[in-house]
C-alpha cells in the first residue's frame, strides 16, 4: 500500500492497495477506524472506503491538520464533522457515535471547544473585513434522512457555507428560535408536520427565504410549495451544481433586498440607510451616510475630495472642496464621539480621506 496526498484544490488522501487507487478528500472524511487491521474511512455522505493498514499508517498525515483528533487508540475525528460531544462519545452530523477514551474525555472536549471558538473567530475577523455579517452564510437543512442530510451539507460546505441540521419539525423549530439562517432547506416527507405545514411556521420565525428539497416530483407539489410560502422547489434528482446555483441565487436575491456590511463596533444597514456603533443608531444626514458609505466600500483606499464631492453631489460645480470638509469635519466628530476607540476615518493629509479599518 502506499500513501498520498492530493495536490489539487481539494486536499486529501490517495489510497493505494490490491484492488486499485481510492483518493478521499479530507473535507469529506468524517472519521478513520481501525479494527482488526482494516482501516475504514467514513466519508461525510455515509460511504466507507476500507483499505489492509494500520491506523499509524494515516497518523502522522492527519493529525498535521488543525480539524483532526486521536479520540482513542482505533479512531481518528474531523472536529468540523462532529455535532456533539458527551464524555464517552462522539457524535457525527451523520448521527453515528464515535467512543472516546476515557483518558482522553477530557481533552477531547476542550479540543473540540477550542476548534468552535476559532471557526468563530475566523468568521469575525471576516465580519470585520467588511464582509457580511456572520462571514459564511448560513443554512439550516431540514431532513429526517442521514444520508441525504449529509450529501446536501457536503455540496453546500464545498461552497463555504455553514450548516446547521435538523431531522423533523420540533429540532428545525428550535434551531429557527435561536439561530439566523440566510436560507432554509426543506424535505416534504418529514414525521410528524409535514414540510408544507411547517413552512409557515418558519417563515414566522427566520427573515430567510425556504426552498423545499424533495423527492417528491410532482407538478401539484411543487405548486402547493410554493403556494405555502416557498421561493423554490428543488427536487432531489438535481443536479449538484444546479442545485448550489438555485440555492445562491435565492440567497442573494434575499440578500439584496436587506443589505448589511459590518466593520467592528461600526454597522451600515444600507437598505435602511441607518448607522449603528456598538448597537446604538447614530443620527447621520442623508449627506454624511453617502460619504461614509462611499469611504467604507473601499476601506483603505485614499479618496480626493474632488472625487467625493462628484459622488455625492453629481453634476453640481466644484466649490474647491469647502463642501466635502464641512460635512466630513461633522461626520468624524459623531463617529468619534459616539465611539472614541477608533474614529474609523482619516485624514491623509494633501491627498483626502480613507476609511481604517478597526484592529481587534
Amino acid at each position: 500500500m502506499q500513501i498520498a496526498i492530493c495536490e489539487d484544490d481539494e486536499e486529501g488522501l490517495v489510497l493505494k492497495s490490491r484492488d486499485g487507487i481510492v483518493r478521499i478528500a479530507f473535507a469529506r472524511l468524517a472519521f478513520v477506524e481501525v479494527l482488526n487491521k482494516i482501516v475504514s474511512f467514513h466519508l461525510t455522505d455515509g460511504r466507507i472506503q476500507e483499505v489492509t493498514a494500520a491506523l499509524a499508517d494515516f497518523e502522522e498525515i492527519l493529525l498535521s491538520r488543525p480539524e483532526f483528533m486521536k479520540v482513542h487508540r482505533s479512531y481518528v475525528v474531523n472536529l468540523s464533522c462532529v455535532q456533539a460531544v458527551s464524555r464517552g462519545e462522539i457524535v457525527t452530523d451523520s448521527g453515528q457515535t464515535v467512543p472516546v477514551a476515557r483518558q482522553r474525555r477530557s481533552q477531547v472536549q476542550d479540543a473540540y471547544m477550542h476548534f468552535l471558538l476559532d471557526r468563530e473567530e475566523r468568521a469575525r475577523k471576516s465580519a470585520e473585513k467588511g464582509e457580511r455579517i456572520g462571514g459564511a452564510w448560513h443554512i439550516l437543512l431540514v431532513d429526517d434522512e442521514p444520508a441525504e442530510r449529509m450529501r446536501w451539507a457536503d455540496i453546500l460546505r464545498g461552497h463555504g457555507c455553514v450548516v446547521e441540521q435538523a431531522a423533523n419539525g420540533e429540532e428545525a423549530l428550535g434551531r429557527a428560535e435561536d439561530g439566523a439562517y440566510d436560507c432554509v432547506l426543506l424535505d416534504v416527507l418529514l414525521p410528524g408536520e409535514d414540510g408544507f405545514l411547517l413552512c409557515g411556521k418558519l417563515r414566522r420565525l427566520v427573515q430567510a427565504p425556504v426552498v423545499f428539497l424533495s423527492s417528491l416530483t410532482e407538478a401539484d407539489k411543487q405548486t402547493e410549495g410554493f403556494s405555502v410560502g416557498g421561493v423554490d422547489y428543488i427536487t432531489k434528482d438535481t443536479p449538484a451544481e444546479l442545485f448550489w446555483a438555485k440555492v445562491e441565487t435565492r440567497i442573494r436575491l434575499a440578500m439584496s433586498e436587506h443589505i448589511r456590511f459590518r466593520y467592528g463596533s461600526l454597522l451600515l444597514d444600507l437598505s435602511e440607510r441607518r448607522v449603528y456603533i456598538a448597537g446604538e443608531e447614530l443620527n447621520l444626514t442623508s449627506i454624511e451616510f453617502d460619504l461614509l458609505e462611499r469611504l467604507s466600500g473601499q476601506a483603505g483606499r485614499v479618496f480626493s475630495p474632488k472625487e467625493l464631492f462628484g459622488a455625492v453631489w453629481g453634476e453640481k460645480p466644484w466649490d474647491g472642496g469647502q463642501l466635502v470638509q464641512m460635512h466630513m469635519s461633522r461626520l468624524r466628530r459623531k463617529l468619534e464621539k459616539d465611539w472614541k476607540e477608533h474614529s474609523f476615518i482619516e485624514t491623509v493629509w494633501g491627498q483626502g480621506y480613507r476609511f481604517v479599518l478597526p484592529e481587534r
